[in-house]
């Protein structure tokens, strides 16, 4: 017969187990964010030497139905990731934009 006590420590430990993957997730999250910024630094620094627009709202687009499809086929609400996508192109035009002195 399991008692409470039993139940209480197999949660226990199933969240430990869930909370140690979560921790290992949101570190490849940065490392992998982080290595895309290294890359947008790049495309920054090449628009900038051929004065190019910090912005390629084609190319945003195109990433942003892109994005909303990898999430639909990971079970990930398209919304949020439109919106996260959104946050990090918005943060990466500021990026080409401090490159090519614009701010």
């Amino acid at each position: 017969m399991t008692t409470d006590t039993d139940a209480t420590a197999r949660a226990a430990e199933l969240l430990k187990a869930h909370r140690a993957s979560i921790d290992r997730l949101d570190a490849i999250l940065v490392y992998t964010l982080g290595e895309r910024f290294k890359h947008t630094q790049d495309v920054g620094r090449l628009k900038a030497l051929h004065d190019l627009p910090p912005s390629d709202p084609a190319r945003e687009a195109q990433q942003i139905a892109r994005l909303e499809a990898l999430a639909r086929e990971a079970d990930l609400d398209p919304a949020f990731a439109k919106k996260f996508l959104a946050f990090v192109i918005a943060e990466v035009i500021q990026h080409h934009k401090q490159i090519s002195g614009e701010t």
